[in-house]
Parts: structure tokens; C-alpha cells; sequence
């Protein structure tokens, strides 16, 4: 649903649960895609002089588009009635516009009817349509009704999206004011559970954007939510250990922040809403401010009055005052920061010199001044592309020198060491280091920004800086709370979450890097899942994946990414054998997965079940869903155990559930041309998932037998007291 409707659209809150999920939104759009095409068919063979006789053929062919279409429009109809049934406030609209689709769809069937015809035979061929204007009208009050249905459908689901975030929000609320462990675990275990409808529901409806603008603001948004989560809950955890801590609240109360304000970034998105004062990001990138610059000059060519002088001038000047952030940056080399003043200069002078001719050439029209004002054009886009150039080496290559120079994180590894021993003194020198490396991230996140080449890169180098920034103050808080605690177990767990964290950002800092470069060389036809969000899997993107032949560097990379997952699933069925009871839930879970594993295993071996690479996509779609599946079970496993051991499951079910989405937006992002990526891709995905699924099974295993242990002695206790209280 292409649609979107701003807040005035959006309703009231609505109730706090819905029968309508997302998948009604992917049968809709299904629906809509079967019916329109067949719609399309109709105009086109009714497309023709009223008096043209069509044969038996032809009049079988138009009958059978005819039920078709009105067919699809009854499987339109059932899932609008659905929705409009769930959502009281749009019923009426909804029915109104389903009626008229059904009464659409009868009349396109019955025009196209051939036995109701009455038709004298001539020459073997038969006259129809003689109301052709008929089933033209039928056919426009479908597409309007049809169209009517997606919006109001539209108009749910971002209201299901309010609705998720309020309970959200209302939960988070509660765990922020929590003072007890025991009410913490519980409130948690909702959370995570309301966390997770808001995924689906955000996931569906990024994949359903057009605009690659907000398909990469949502990725964005939606990124610190699942990072954050993970966050929240050691973050709370120590501070429930340590409730007089001032850096342990800091640091929780940093990841609250973050969260609420991805949750407003995801409803702007979503209503379409920009809040006061947001600046339009490309009004200060360089690349497209020299981009927008070069078709002005270049429209001279065909209008000399399409620019004034005073515009073009100014408009130059906005685009080299912005290279200031190269030539002012304390990280710019010397052989750089002149390059770019020298370019600058260049463009200035080329420009004065276009001006000139331009001005000439309003007054004279002559062959001459015609080339002599191409040659100018010419001359000045030159000038800028050299310093295009220029600034992408400048920015890139300080960009490549400070990922490799922390590539080995011995910063982070000197704070945990200074925390485990209760170094003050190494704590302030090390956290100044950290600082001293966030700025500079930060720094070269601004002039990667510059020259990233497109909106979904920008916005994701956007993210880049505010992640650097607030990590960064964070892991100095986490860091401070293990120093000032230096044996609590839990104050060092947090400050590896936020240091994992970290990390993970420096790796994908490495894929954008990469993906700047590619635009830039234009290597890049299809955007990245990365940056622009996954569309849904379909027919024209399966038939990308077909048999292919990786070259032998990309085929020991598979086979060496298999044998891992062999081994994984070895591990994981040594720990099923140990369940007494096989068929326990989660043991069934496990052994799906550990199955569906070995077959992928078994496939970069060229062997077993999975011949092609759209195969092993169809499976570990299936995976996924059940690695969510085997989290559920674990979910309700928990809710038999004390606090403390409840909390190391929810740690875990935590770091397999974002996996789970994740391989899900693997497996349905489409890279044309691209297949041994996307294979490798999902084969790393499915082993981060099996090395959980062996940690889950011996954690729940242990779990389980603690607390069957501990139900024996209760009952032993229970009886000897029966017994003492016989005697």
C-alpha cells in the first residue's frame, strides 16, 4: 500500500489489541496485485472499433478475464469485510467501498458473460460489447473502489503502529519507576514481548515504503530499538544492584532517552508527519548541492534566462562554504586541505568566466558564442567533479586510516580491564581516549555525509554520528559503574553490551564506507538492505536465484562458513540427547532447527535436498520462523523460574529474537547479480542462530533439572513433616 495518510487521517487510539495483523496488509496488496493486471487485460481487449466481431476464441479468452477478475474481487471484498469488522470507527467507509467493488466486479462478469448474449451467427464470429461503455464504467468504479479499500486499510495499520508504540511506552514508563527485581522480571518479560509486535509491525511496513529516503530513516529508527533493547535491560539491572550509583543511572536513563526518541522518528515516519524545524538533509550535503548546481548551469544551454547571475553566484558559494568542514577539520592532511582550496578557487574563476559568455550571449546569437558558452559549461563542471573527487579521496581515505587504526578496540579493552580493577585513575585516562576516538568518528561521519552520493547513505551516516555520540558517553558511565563495582558481575555484562555495541557500529561504519565507494564508482545497481529497507520476496527476485556458479574463493568462503554449521548442529544435537523427554517443546524446536541446519550444511557441499540457491532462501525463511517459534517456548519455559534464572533465558531469547528478523530481511531482500552475498549472508545469520540455539538447550537443560531438583525437595520436606506430624 503505496498510500499513506497524514495524522488528520490516523483516528483515535483505537483498542489495545487487533485481530487485523500485518499479514492482512500482504493479502490485501497480493489481492490488489491479481486484480489490476486483469483489470488492464479487459481494457485492453475491449480496446477496440465498436464493430469488430471477435471470434469464439477471442470470447472465451474475455469471459475467462471477465470471471477472473471478479473472482479476485470477492477475495478483496472477504479481507476488507475483515478489517472493517475489527475497526469500528472506519466500518462504514470500508463496507461502502467493498460493496461497490463487489457490484463492480458482477457487472464486469456478467458484460463479459458470452452465454447471455443473444447473438445471431455470421460467418462464424459473434458481435459483443455492444455496451462496451458499460464495462468501461465497471471497470473505473473498481479501481476507485479497490483504491478507496487500500487507503482505509492504510489508515489501520498505521494506527496499529500508534497503538504498538503507546503500549510501549506505557511499559517502559513503568520499568523506568520499577524499585524491585521481582516486578522488574515481569514488567521486562511484557516489554520484550510488545517490543517484538512493534518489530513486525514497523518490519511490514518498512518493507512496504517507496520513498528510499524513509525506507533508510526507518532502518535507522528501528536499528537503535533493537540495539537499545538489549541495552535497557542490563542497564536496569544494574541499577537495580546498585540503586545509589549516579553513573549507573546515567546510564540507563541515556538508553530511555534514545528509545523514546527512535519510537517518535518511527510515528513521523509512518503519519507522515515532519516535526517545526527539521532540516531538509540534502540542503546541506555537498554532493547534492554541486548536483543541483551543474543542471542549472547545464539548463543554460537551452534557456539563457532560466538563472539570474546574483543566484548562480550565491548558490556556488553555499556549496564551497560547506568544503570548510574539509579544510577546517583538525584530521584533513595538508596536501588535501590545499587541493581543495585550489579547486574552490578554480570553480570561482570558471564561473566568472560563464558568466561573462552567458551575458554576451543574450546579446549576440551567434554560432561562436553558442560554442564558446558550451565550452564554459563544460570548463566549470570540470572544475566541480575534480573537487567532487577530491573531497570523496579526503574523506574516504580518513575515513579507511581511522577504521584500521581501532580496528583492534584496545581502548575498550583497557576500560574493562581498568573496571574489573577498580582503576580510577586508568578510567579517566582511558575514557578520555574513548572521547578523544568519538570525536573523530564523528568527525569523519560528517564528511562521509558530504560525498555519500544519496539520500538513504546520508541518513544513514546520520545514524553513524549519533550512534558514535551516544555510545560513547554511555560506555564511560557503564564503565564508571564497574570501576566504582568492580566485582559486580552484572555492572560488567552491561558495559560489554554497550562496548558489543560499539563495536557492531565500526563494522557497519565499514560496510557504508564501502557502499559510498561503490556509488561513487558507480558500481551499485541495487540499493544496499543496509540502507534502504528489504522489499518482499517475489516472483521477479526469485528468478534471480538461480544456479550459480561462485568462483573458488567465494566457494571456500561457503565451505568454510558450513563446516561451521556442521559443527554447530553436532553441538546442538549432543545437547537435545541429554532431554530425557523428546517431546518437550522446546526440544522439538531445537531438533527443526538443528535439521533445517545440517541440510544447509549439506548444501555448500553440494549435497542433500537443497539443489539451488532458492531453495536454501525457502528454508531458512522457514528457520526463522522457527527460531521465533523455539523463543516462545523458552518465553513460556521461564515463567517457572526465579528471577535470577528467568533473567539469563530473557538474555538469551534477546540476542536470538533480533537474529531471527534479521535473516528474515536477508532472505527477502533481493541483489540482483548479487546471489553468493546474499547466501553468505544468510548461512553467517543462520550460525549466529545455532551457537544460541546450543547455548539456549544446556541453559534450559540446566534450568530444568534445578528446578525439578528443587520441586523433589519440597516434596520430600512436605512428606517428612506429614510424617512427623502422624508420630
Amino acid at each position: 500500500m503505496a498510500a499513506s495518510s497524514g495524522p488528520a487521517g490516523v483516528g483515535g487510539a483505537g483498542p489495545s489489541g487487533f485481530a487485523f495483523d500485518s499479514g492482512l496488509e500482504i493479502k490485501t496488496r497480493s489481492v490488489e496485485q491479481t486484480l489490476l493486471p486483469l483489470v488492464s487485460q479487459i481494457t485492453t481487449l475491449i480496446n477496440h472499433k465498436d464493430n469488430t466481431k471477435k471470434s469464439d476464441k477471442t470470447l472465451q479468452a474475455i469471459q475467462r478475464v471477465g470471471q477472473a477478475v471478479n473472482l479476485a474481487v470477492g477475495r478483496f471484498v472477504k479481507v476488507g469485510e475483515a478489517i472493517a469488522n475489527e475497526n469500528w470507527d472506519l466500518k462504514e467507509e470500508i463496507n461502502i467501498a467493498c460493496i461497490e467493488a463487489k457490484q463492480a466486479g458482477e457487472t464486469i462478469a456478467a458484460l463479459t458473460d458470452i452465454s447471455s448474449l443473444n447473438h445471431p451467427e455470421s460467418d462464424g464470429q459473434i458481435m459483443i460489447f455492444t455496451d462496451k461503455t458499460g464495462v468501461i464504467k465497471a471497470a473505473r468504479l473498481l479501481l476507485s473502489s479497490v483504491t478507496k479499500v487500500l487507503l482505509l486499510a492504510d489508515r489501520v495499520v498505521i494506527k496499529q503502529i500508534i497503538t504498538s508504540r503507546n503500549k510501549v511506552l506505557a511499559t517502559m514508563e513503568r520499568l523506568e519507576k520499577v524499585n524491585s527485581f521481582q516486578e522488574f522480571v515481569q514488567i521486562f518479560s511484557q516489554f520484550g514481548n510488545e517490543m517484538v509486535e512493534f518489530a513486525h509491525l514497523t518490519g511490514d511496513r518498512q518493507n512496504d515504503l517507496k520513498d528510499e529516503k524513509k525506507k533508510a530513516r526507518m532502518a535507522a529508527a528501528r536499528a537503535v530499538l533493537e540495539k537499545c533493547t538489549m541495552m535497557l535491560l542490563t542497564a536496569s539491572k544494574t541499577c537495580l544492584r546498585h540503586p545509589n550509583c549516579e553513573s549507573a543511572h546515567k546510564n540507563k536513563e541515556g538508553v530511555f532517552n534514545r528509545m523514546k526518541v527512535a519510537l517518535d522518528k518511527v510515528i513521523e515516519i509512518v503519519t507522515d508527519c515532519k516535526p517545526g524545524g527539521e532540516t531538509d538533509i540534502s540542503s546541506v550535503s555537498i554532493f547534492t548541492g554541486i548536483k543541483e548546481f551543474k543542471m542549472n548551469i547545464e539548463a543554460l544551454r537551452e534557456n539563457l534566462y532560466f538563472q539570474s547571475k546574483e543566484s548562480l553566484f550565491a548558490t556556488l558559494e553555499v556549496i564551497l562554504e560547506r568544503t570548510e568542514d574539509f579544510t577546517d577539520s583538525a584530521y584533513t592532511s595538508h596536501e588535501h586541505r590545499e587541493r581543495i582550496l585550489e579547486l574552490s578557487t578554480q570553480a570561482r574563476l570558471e564561473l566568472q568566466q560563464l558568466l561573462s559568455v552567458w551575458i554576451h550571449s543574450q546579446s549576440k546569437k551567434t554560432k561562436s558564442i553558442a560554442e564558446e558558452l558550451e565550452l564554459a559549461v563544460l570548463k566549470i563542471s570540470h572544475s566541480l567533479n575534480e573537487l567532487k573527487k577530491e573531497l570523496h579521496r579526503t574523506a574516504t581515505q580518513l575515513a579507511a586510516d581511522l577504521l584500521k587504526y581501532h580496528a583492534d578496540h584496545v581502548v575498550l579493552k583497557a576500560l574493562k580491564l581498568t573496571g574489573v580493577e577498580g582503576n580510577l585513575e586508568g578510567l579517566a585516562e582511558y575514557a578520555c581516549k574513548l572521547s578523544e576516538q568519538k570525536e573523530q568518528l564523528v568527525e569523519v561521519c560528517r564528511l562521509l555525509r558530504h560525498i555519500s552520493g544519496t539520500e538513504p547513505l546520508e541518513i544513514t551516516c546520520i545514524h553513524a554520528e549519533e550512534t558514535f555520540q551516544v555510545t560513547g558517553q554511555q560506555i564511560i558511565s557503564a564503565a564508571e559503574t564497574l570501576t566504582l563495582h568492580p566485582s559486580s558481575k552484572i555492572a560488567k555484562e552491561n558495559l560489554d553490551v554497550f562496548c558489543e555495541a560499539w563495536e557492531s557500529q565500526i563494522g557497519d561504519m565499514s560496510t557504508l564506507l564501502r557502499e559510498i565507494n561503490d556509488v561513487f564508482e558507480g558500481r551499485r545497481g541495487e540499493k544496499y538492505g543496509y540502507l534502504s529497507l528489504p522489499k518482499p520476496m517475489n516472483n521477479a527476485n526469485l528468478k534471480s536465484l538461480k544456479p550459480d556458479k561462485p568462483d573458488s574463493e567465494e566457494q571456500a568462503k561457503i565451505a568454510k562458513l558450513g563446516l561451521k554449521l556442521g559443527l554447530l548442529t553436532s553441538d546442538a544435537n549432543c545437547e537435545i540427547k541429554k532431554w530425557g523427554d523428546q517431546e518437550n517443546e522446546i526440544v522439538r524446536n531445537g531438533q527443526t532447527m538443528s535439521s533445517m541446519a545440517y541440510s544447509v550444511y549439506l548444501f555448500t557441499r553440494g549435497e542433500g535436498p537443497l539443489k539451488t540457491s532458492q531453495d536454501l532462501i525457502h528454508q531458512l525463511e522457514v528457520f526463522a520462523e522457527e527460531g521465533l517459534k523455539l523463543a516462545s517456548s523458552v518465553q513460556v519455559f521461564s515463567k517457572q523460574l526465579k528471577d535470577d534464572d528467568k533473567l539469563m533465558l530473557l538474555l538469551e531469547i534477546n540476542k536470538l529474537i533480533p537474529l531471527c528478523h534479521q535473516l528474515q530481511t536477508v532472505t527477502k531482500t533481493p541483489l540482483q547479480n548479487q546471489v553468493f552475498l546474499k547466501v553468505d549472508k544468510c548461512i553467517t545469520k543462520t550460525r549466529s542462530m545455532m551457537a544460541i540455539l546450543v547455548q539456549l538447550l544446556s541453559l534450559c537443560y540446566k534450568l530444568l533439572k534445578k528446578l525439578q531438583m528443587e520441586n523433589n525437595s519440597w516434596v520430600s520436606v512436605t512428606n517428612k513433616d506429614s510424617m512427623d506430624g502422624k508420630t
